[in-house]
């Protein structure tokens, strides 16, 4: 499920949608530097093998194959993914770092700070006609409204090239995870420490949806990269690590 590179304290990298581990590529050499860097592939993606799991399930098998004490950094699906293991397993997760983070992808009720349920059925929809295409789409959402919109689209798009494509039950799957999924009844008993990266216009997950998790978290603070969008880690590479390193090495509130 996972690769591992560098030396020091374990640090596990959870992906989103649609891209594996691989889009982490551009900080890793940083990383390594400072931590011991694990590539979590979720199932069905790179050459982790789809076990057909439910999310939550997944999130445990995530948080089983890894190393422990562990932070967890997830990004977008990953970051819910992560908070899911976090929850389950409190013993086993040191810190958090939610990257691109909601509790709700999907809009509701009383939940104005997500997409539309339309807008992931449409995503569900195109995936099963043309997949690659649909996750062309999908970068170009993630990108939108970044300062550096055309360079991390370059940079996702030569990465999708590369990497197989994963399944379209993969996908699938996924979407639905985005759809159903609501963690917010779990946010007030999440205990570890929480560090929250999110882009300032970030189309996909506003920044709303951010600082209702920075104030429902007990042990969390905001980190805003302003000017970026959906993927922050790769429009301001250098601070994103610099986050990192700090958070680890900053000592616990009495």
């Amino acid at each position: 499920m996972s690769a591992v590179i560098g030396q020091g304290p374990d640090l596990a990298l959870i992906h989103g949608w649609g891209l594996d581990s691989a889009v982490w590529q551009p900080l890793l050499a940083a990383l390594a530097q400072r931590f011991r860097v694990h590539l979590v592939d979720l199932p069905g993606y790179g050459a982790a093998p789809d076990d057909s799991a439910d999310f939550t399930n997944t999130a445990q098998a995530v948080i089983d194959a890894l190393p422990h004490p562990v932070t967890l950094c997830g990004w977008s699906l990953g970051a819910m993914l992560a908070l899911r293991a976090a929850r389950l397993s409190p013993e086993k997760v040191k810190r958090l770092i939610l990257v691109g983070a909601t509790a709700s992808f999907t809009q509701r009720a009383d939940w104005p700070a997500g997409q539309a349920p339309e807008v992931v059925d449409s995503f569900a929809a195109s995936v099963r006609l043309q997949a690659q295409p649909t996750l062309q789409r999908f970068i170009a959402l993630l990108s939108q409204g970044d300062i550096r919109a055309r360079a991390i689209s370059r940079t996702l798009t030569a990465g999708l090239r590369q990497a197989p494509t994963p399944d379209v039950e993969t996908l699938s799957r996924g979407l639905n995870w985005l759809r159903e999924v609501d963690l917010r009844p779990l946010l007030p008993t999440v205990t570890a420490r929480c560090l929250l990266i999110h882009g300032e216009n970030d189309s996909l997950i506003p920044l709303a949806a951010a600082q209702c998790l920075a104030k429902t978290l007990p042990n969390a603070r905001l980190e805003v990269f302003a000017a970026a969008g959906h993927a922050p880690f790769l429009n301001d590479p250098e601070r994103f690590v610099r986050l990192l390193d700090d958070f680890h090495h900053a000592p616990a509130s009495p």
